[in-house]
């Protein structure tokens, strides 16, 4: 059975195109290499996460409230998710030693990737969707496998990020082209000796392309678990994405404070898992209970709230014992 969906083909085609405009603008943004202030960064946050809460009005006039929550608590799921993005994208800055006026370049060419993948994700998923309510138990097992590594993961102490100079993608491109010592502003590609050169700035966007890929395969099953609409779960990845470079520079400093964050990122990803395996159990024997929207935005909201302020105080003790 085809997937419902709130969108007309000109409503798709309107949002791309904005999806588009707004990428942009932040191409036009990046184009002068500059060292992003913390005010300039305020700024594009706040326009940023000012166009989700319009558009969740324009859904709940134009549409009904059905429709907004899910997408609010999609955007909420999603957010968080990207957060974590940030995190990684973060250390792979760190690693490569990215020179602070070109960072907010390499931040966007990873949300395209990440849209682009993403994009292919949400196309497949409802493929899968149209097929049979088997994919919401697929879907399940997905999250929960997600759930499990980020868990492990977390309470092992392993960082999110891997050795950069192991990642498959690096050592390929390594071994196909010769690599500059040092990062030539924004360009990719050089000519030295005669030859093509890649710069380090060219290594360190596969790797984050590399990054896009795995959160791909944890975002788009998350938030099919919250509404089966493919438009509303394009609009939520890509309202979560659009501010993720200028959100970057203000949670710079407060990301590293947030140590409790992946294990709440598992709660979530496993609460979703259930609701998904719930919802195909239901198909299946109707008598099995679905767990509603409202409640799951309340969760997943609780999740975030008691993760960010055990973070919080566990880092004051931290603090407390080394004075």
């Amino acid at each position: 059975m085809p997937v419902q969906s709130v969108a007309s083909p000109g409503l798709w085609f309107l949002s791309i195109a904005a999806l588009l405009a707004l990428l942009v603008v932040d191409f036009l943004v990046t184009r002068r290499p500059h060292e992003v202030s913390l005010r300039e960064a305020a700024g594009w946050s706040v326009f940023y996460l000012t166009l989700p809460l319009v558009f969740g009005l324009w859904l709940w006039f134009e549409f009904g409230s059905g429709q907004s929550l899910e997408f609010v608590t999609g955007f909420v799921v999603e957010k968080s998710l990207s957060v974590d993005n940030l995190f990684v994208f973060m250390l792979l800055l760190a690693a490569f030693r990215v020179p602070p006026e070109i960072q907010q370049r390499v931040l966007l060419y990873g949300i395209v990737g990440a849209l682009v993948l993403r994009g292919i994700f949400i196309v497949a998923g409802a493929a899968m969707l149209a097929a049979g309510t088997w994919a919401f138990l697929v879907f399940g097992l997905v999250l929960f496998a997600s759930a499990l590594k980020i868990l492990h993961a977390a309470l092992a102490g392993v960082p999110a990020a891997k050795d950069t100079s192991k990642m498959r993608s690096v050592r390929l491109l390594r071994r196909l082209m010769p690599v500059t010592d040092d990062y030539r502003g924004t360009r990719m590609t050089v000519r030295e000796n005669g030859r093509r050169a890649l710069t380090p700035l060219a290594i360190v966007v596969v790797a984050i392309f590399a990054t896009d890929v795995v959160f791909a395969i944890d975002s788009v099953p998350a938030v099919y678990g919250i509404t089966e609409d493919p438009y509303l779960v394009f609009t939520t990845n890509a309202f979560a994405l659009l501010g993720l470079r200028a959100l970057y520079f203000v949670l710079h400093s407060a990301l590293a404070k947030l140590v409790h964050l992946n294990h709440g990122l598992a709660i979530i990803l496993a609460f979703i898992g259930v609701k998904l395996v719930l919802h195909w159990a239901h198909g299946v024997w109707p008598a099995v209970p679905t767990i509603p929207t409202p409640v799951s935005l309340a969760v997943i909201v609780a999740t975030l709230g008691i993760v960010t302020l055990t973070s919080l105080r566990s880092r004051r003790h931290e603090a407390a014992s080394l004075d």
